[in-house]
């Protein structure tokens, strides 16, 4: 899949290609047996993934920084979709705070975790540092989601036990993951946002090879950008398949940093340092 597919919109081998819309890529699925977080479900491509697991009967938790436009992503959905299942929960992925009081309100909820889906993001912002003195893209598209998804783990682990559902998560990255520095993560610098995404791919191998539950994504424009996270969270046909980079409904090849393991597992280490290490200064 390439710039060609992507221009053409014609299918590949899953039958689906860059025109394909999140509707079309789950017809015909039933997901009223599935509980899914997404973040940043209150806009863009998340408020579509939101639509459209609604859609497909699952109960749907919206994990969003700004609680007004969540409110009106779900009042949007229960104006299409009168029988829907939507609960909004507070998350600032920049706040490690934020984080774990989101993990905390969900966990007290009692609710199965089937599906996570790491969507939010910020990107190309003016270089500032986030509360827990991290920098920002770095610390929300990466820090935050990868703490969060650390604090839901085992909740996903015993709904896949009890249910015998294969549990989900979803990264979403994007083709900006390419530019980074050579030798991939630094933490900061004007190449922030790439090296953000580099860290969402990098995340989900390292959390594959350890868990075998997680793919990872290039996103798009609405509605179509969130054919992809749909299809690779609700589509029969990837059951099983784990660690693998999808672009326009089809597996494809990331850059040569992003299927490094030696880097995975140092940035794996250096996330959970920096968590542990900030979490402390905070007491």
């Amino acid at each position: 899949m390439g710039i060609f597919s992507l221009v053409t919109g014609l299918p590949g081998p899953s039958g689906f290609g860059s025109s394909s819309t999140a509707e079309q890529v789950t017809e015909g699925v039933d997901a009223s047996n599935l509980t899914v977080i997404i973040t940043g479900g209150a806009s863009g491509i998340g408020a579509e993934t939101a639509r459209v697991f609604a859609l497909r009967g699952a109960h749907v938790i919206i994990a969003a920084r700004n609680m007004e436009a969540a409110t009106d992503a779900k009042q949007l959905i229960l104006k299409t979709i009168p029988s829907a299942r939507v609960d909004l929960l507070e998350l600032d992925l920049s706040s490690l705070k934020s984080v774990r009081a989101f993990s905390d309100k969900f966990l007290s909820m009692d609710l199965p975790l089937n599906v996570l889906i790491n969507n939010a993001g910020v990107m190309f912002c003016p270089h500032q540092l986030s509360e827990d003195g991290t920098e920002m893209q770095f610390a929300t598209n990466h820090i935050g989601h990868f703490q969060l998804t650390n604090l839901l783990l085992e909740k996903m682990k015993s709904t896949a036990r009890k249910t015998g559902i294969e549990g989900r998560i979803v990264n979403l990255s994007s083709v900006a993951h390419i530019y980074t520095y050579e030798d991939g993560i630094r933490y900061s610098g004007k190449k922030a946002y790439g090296q953000s995404k580099l860290a969402n791919i990098l995340h989900a191998n390292e959390l594959s090879r350890r868990l075998q539950m997680v793919t990872y994504i290039l996103w798009k424009n609405v509605p179509q950008g969130a054919a992809t996270t749909c299809y690779v969270a609700l589509h029969p046909s990837v059951k099983g398949v784990t660690g693998k980079y999808f672009v326009d409904c089809n597996e494809a090849k990331p850059s040569a940093l992003a299927g490094d393991e030696t880097l995975a597992r140092r940035l794996w280490d250096f996330s959970e340092k920096l968590v542990k290490a900030k979490t402390r200064d905070r007491r």
